[in-house]
């Protein structure tokens, strides 16, 4: 289905970005995978290898333009260009209103919203094909309502799917689409951080907090890793050449009383 495109996903050295790279790879794209730390990068690599995939990993942060500079050059070098862009690389925690330290809002803000949109500008140029190119941007369901004590969070994610429909109108002329994803719970680290962080300020255990969380999605769990991933390779496909601008929520149920 995608013999010979080329893929970058940031992040993509675990968790959701991880998935993603291995599923595209199942499909015969090549992958570029990137983020802040290099052992992971490394491991995915070498999964993505022993499934007989080229892939590619680079240390780099999606917040510093030259970073991403230096990481696009080096596909591009390689590969001669760029067609799916899946901006994955994100940050979560809680930003209290009531909270002095304004760090954590900026570097969540940084991560998630500027960090797609240096991605993305940076890597246009490089998508080459003229009926050919996808932008998957990773949204939440906290992209679709609030959660108190996560306004940074709430922010970014709402901010995303914005900027997908903006940078999707802008692109349409030239083959290129631009679409959302917007996930309920996935069991991966960044989750648990959450659930782990939000039990403590509420005085409960992880576990507890978990089983509440998990009770509030219609489904009564999470979303798996590779149903997000395959989401994210349907959006990448010939099938979904007429789909752009949009923002798919995989949340078990969890947006369907909202208006989301």
């Amino acid at each position: 289905m995608l013999k010979n495109r080329v893929a970058l996903v940031t992040g993509g050295g675990v968790g959701i970005g991880q998935g993603v790279a291995k599923v595209l790879a199942a499909q015969g794209a090549r992958i570029a995978i990137c983020g802040r730390r290099a052992q992971p990068l490394e491991e995915t690599v070498e999964e993505l290898k022993a499934m007989g995939a080229r892939a590619m990993g680079f240390p780099g942060d999606v917040t510093q333009r030259r970073d991403m500079e230096r990481v696009v050059s080096a596909i591009v070098s390689e590969w001669g260009q760029i067609d799916i862009l899946v901006n994955n690389a994100g940050m979560s925690g809680r930003t209290p209103m009531d909270e002095v330290d304004d760090s954590r809002w900026l570097s969540i803000i940084q991560t998630n919203l500027t960090g797609s949109y240096l991605c993305s500008k940076i890597v246009l140029p490089h998508m080459k094909d003229p009926n050919y190119g996808r932008i998957i941007n990773l949204s939440s369901v906290l992209g679709r309502f609030g959660v108190p004590g996560y306004s940074g969070y709430c922010t970014a994610k709402h901010g995303i799917i914005g900027f997908t429909k903006a940078v999707a109108l802008e692109v349409a002329e030239r083959g290129i689409t631009v679409n959302a994803v917007c996930p309920t719970w996935v069991d991966t680290a960044m989750a648990r951080q959450g659930i782990k962080e939000t039990a403590e300020v509420l005085g409960m255990l992880a576990e507890d907090f978990r089983a509440l969380a998990i009770a509030a999605v219609p489904i009564k769990r999470m979303a798996d890793v590779d149903e997000i991933a395959s989401t994210i390779l349907f959006l990448c496909s010939p099938m979904a050449a007429a789909i752009t601008g949009q923002a798919i929520n995989v949340c078990g149920g969890a947006t369907a009383s909202s208006g989301g």
